[in-house]
């Protein structure tokens, strides 16, 4: 005996050869009847839910509707911690390095020795110097004499101004040899001090960036010191921002390496636009004693507030690679509905796909909810 199940596809087929001709296209066009009519009969069974399908039961949690809610417009740009005491170490006279004081990772004081340069040349142009400074003298003070001599002359007459002019203007210019020969010998005293290289600020040794006996040139980084001062965070952020973070801002910044979140304020906005990167610098001062420079930062520039769907952490669940929220309809019907997560934020994580404002979520003991159960009516 045929299924009842077959009957309506027996007579559907036998209507529609009666009804149709039996040529080529008739036949296709046969097939595609069929095919409609299976297809409208499937979703009108579809639409008639089996009575007597049993659901599990889900109690005991909790259901909340979701709605936007205003969360400010955050921007996030990556940065490095530096100091603001910072020096970096070089040498104002070339030649070799004869001896090196210090360490990376020592702390010095200001005016402690780090290093000395070879000052053999140095040191030959001070004595050059002072026996040029020693000539100078004798032949300023023989010009001073015989000044005072042919004065004596002049005031009695016996020598004409024009000589007493002349001598005049020779003591002048000893003088003036003199002041000059004392100039070049503080000069040379000044560069023979160059040769010896000390620390301009207290601060810890940072990098070396020399040994003994390299050479050393005028302008060449020999030493980084990083002195006790504050630290911040200089970030990089994007050119569209211009004009629109400012000084005197809130950020807060995150330090992954040290698992520190703090509070700062923008303190300085550099408005030049690097061109090959199109940003700008932006720099935050934090305050904790655990910071160094040189570490990674994330900065977040609140800018705006904008609406937002926010769904509590403990709502979202993920099974594997699939992340989704338990949705719960007007029936009481439970779905797990996939999602796309956004920002977290204090109240919550935003969704940026996958649920639609004022629908119902499970928020509450999320563990005991069931995939296609039903919640009691007193819970809905």
């Amino acid at each position: 005996m045929a299924s009842e199940s077959s009957f309506p596809i027996r007579a559907i087929d036998n209507y529609i050869k009666n009804s149709l001709p039996a040529a080529p296209a008739g036949r296709i066009c046969r097939a595609a009847c069929a095919l409609l009519f299976m297809a409208a009969l499937v979703s009108c069974r579809a639409e008639t839910e089996d009575p007597t399908l049993q659901r599990p039961a889900v109690s005991g949690v909790r259901v909340e509707s979701v709605a936007p809610v205003p969360v400010d417009d955050v921007y996030e740009a990556a940065g490095t911690t530096k100091s603001d005491s910072f020096s970096t170490i070089s040498s104002r006279v070339m030649g070799a390095v004869t001896s090196l004081k210090v360490r990376e990772g020592d702390h010095v004081e200001s005016g402690r020795l780090l290093m000395t340069i070879d000052d053999r040349d140095a040191a030959e142009r001070v004595r050059a110097a002072a026996m040029s400074v020693e000539a100078a003298r004798q032949n300023r003070d023989l010009s001073d004499k015989t000044w005072r001599r042919y004065r004596a002359l002049f005031e009695q007459k016996v020598i004409s101004r024009q000589e007493m002019d002349r001598v005049e203007a020779q003591k002048k210019t000893a003088e003036a040899e003199y002041s000059r020969a004392a100039a070049m010998a503080e000069e040379a005293k000044t560069n023979l001090g160059f040769t010896r290289i000390t620390a301009p600020i207290s601060g810890r040794i940072t990098s070396k960036l020399i040994d003994v006996g390299s050479m050393a040139a005028p302008g060449m980084p020999l030493l980084t010191i990083e002195g006790s001062g504050d630290i911040y965070v200089e970030a990089a952020v994007d050119e569209s921002l211009t004009g629109t973070i400012q000084s005197g801002m809130s950020a807060e910044v995150t330090v992954p390496s040290l698992g520190k979140d703090l509070s700062g304020t923008v303190r300085e906005v550099v408005p030049a636009v690097d061109p090959l990167s199109r940003t700008f610098i932006v720099k935050v001062p934090v305050q904790d004693k655990g910071l160094k420079s040189g570490l990674f930062a994330r900065v977040r520039i609140p800018l705006s507030k904008r609406p937002a769907l926010l769904v509590p952490d403990k709502a979202i669940v993920s099974k594997g690679q699939l992340t989704g929220v338990y949705v719960v309809d007007g029936r009481g019907l439970v779905t797990y509905r996939l999602i796309r997560a956004g920002k977290r934020f204090p109240d919550g994580t935003e969704i940026l796909s996958g649920l639609s404002a004022h629908e119902r979520v499970i928020t509450g003991n999320v563990e005991r909810a069931i995939d296609g159960g039903i919640i009691g009516a007193e819970a809905r």
